[in-house]
């Protein structure tokens, strides 16, 4: 039987080029205990943001309290909220201090989950996850990222990222990464 604790992202697997993170997370299992259920998704769309000098990152604006945990040790969860009512799930990435991380973009619903998981505000809301989780350790037992249980090939598609056009020449960067065909990826 698969038991997804088992088989959590070590520190390891978040302390590396966020680029490389980003791409790596496609496959990988997203695990948000609720009220004693676990909730699981397969993360198919991620974006990286690569530090103050990325000009799409909330680390561009340097350190503030918002930021803060961007800029802290790799593998702990960064969650704002946009536009007033959605959540942005992130983890953090790369060396600490780096103000690094990886938007995850769309989940393809695996166990108990239940909504739309095509965009991060989606994601967010049916993963049970909010801003209370900020600064939360992605190796802790409620909320985590998990290798899945068997490994599965599949294309990777790589394009400029989505809703980032202020920031001039970063808009066109290709740092959103996701799986070729899957319906839930937030937009082609």
């Amino acid at each position: 039987m698969y038991l997804p604790a088992q088989h959590k992202l070590p520190r390891e697997f978040y302390a590396r080029d966020t680029v490389a993170v980003a791409r790596d997370l496609l496959g990988k299992y997203l695990v948000r205990v609720v009220d004693g259920i676990e909730r699981i998704g397969r993360i198919v769309e991620a974006e990286a943001y690569l530090g103050p000098h990325d000009l799409a990152a909330h680390s561009s604006k340097g350190r503030t309290r918002r930021t803060e945990v961007m800029f802290g040790p790799p593998g702990h969860a960064y969650v704002y909220l946009i536009y007033g009512m959605h959540h942005c799930t992130n983890v953090v990435t790369g060396r600490e201090g780096s103000g690094s991380a990886v938007l995850l973009r769309a989940l393809e619903p695996v166990q108990n989950v239940a909504g739309r998981t095509s965009g991060c505000g989606l994601l967010s809301k049916a993963m049970g996850i909010d801003r209370s989780l900020t600064g939360h350790d992605l190796l802790s037992d409620d909320f985590f990222l998990a290798y899945p249980p068997a490994d599965e090939a599949f294309e990777v598609i790589v394009s400029r990222r989505v809703g980032v056009d202020y920031a001039r020449e970063w808009a066109d960067k290709p740092l959103r990464f996701y799986v070729a065909g899957s319906p839930f990826v937030s937009r082609p």
